[in-house]
């Protein structure tokens, strides 16, 4: 996959903008989004809490987000990855600490991002208020993944946009299999 030159040259010029930078709250809260972002711990922390205290509001909600992160995960992470190989930023753009920590797999897309947006757009679809707590990590995140050097902009863009998808999936397919049971009986 070969993005346009112009293209490339604002995603690669937005990157190194975005990690350099330098102010204390991101360099205070960002590397705790990430941690707290690391294999969704994040995710299934809030998906425990809505389900714990959120009535049977709050399980429906849980209960879509983590069936969106899933699918968001297979998608990005499983299927989109293995396809498309892109290295990840150059080190030598990132000014500090930690770029040595990336992973090594493609940087397209973000699958962090992906399964942020995915949880968080299905918790908003049953539960506005969540989705709407919820959004706000969802957005340090897809900002993290680019100041830390482990994605361009346009993967962050591209794993929101798997996210969406998969939220969306999840809250079509019930009814769409509901219909075609009926429509066969």
């Amino acid at each position: 996959m070969r993005m346009p030159e112009g293209l490339r040259s604002r995603d690669h010029r937005l990157t190194r903008r975005i990690a350099a930078c330098d102010a204390p709250v991101a360099r205070r809260l960002l590397p705790a989004v990430e941690e707290a972002a690391e294999h969704t711990k994040l995710w299934w922390a809030a998906a425990l809490a809505m389900a714990a205290w959120g009535g049977w509001r709050g399980r429906r909600a849980a209960a879509a987000g983590v069936l969106a992160m899933a699918a968001a995960e297979v998608w990005s992470n499983g299927l989109a990855k293995p396809l498309v190989e892109r290295r990840r930023p150059p080190a030598e753009w990132i000014p500090h600490e930690g770029v040595a920590d990336r992973p090594d797999s493609s940087s397209f897309p973000s699958g962090h991002t992906a399964a942020a947006v995915a949880f968080t757009a299905a918790v908003a679809s049953r539960w506005p208020w969540a989705g709407a707590a919820c959004a706000v990590p969802t957005a340090l995140v897809a900002v993290e993944r680019v100041h830390s050097g482990a994605h361009y902009p346009s993967d962050v863009a591209a794993g929101a946009m798997i996210g969406g998808a998969a939220a969306a999936l999840v809250r079509t397919a019930p009814r769409v299999l509901l219909r075609l049971l009926r429509f066969r009986w």
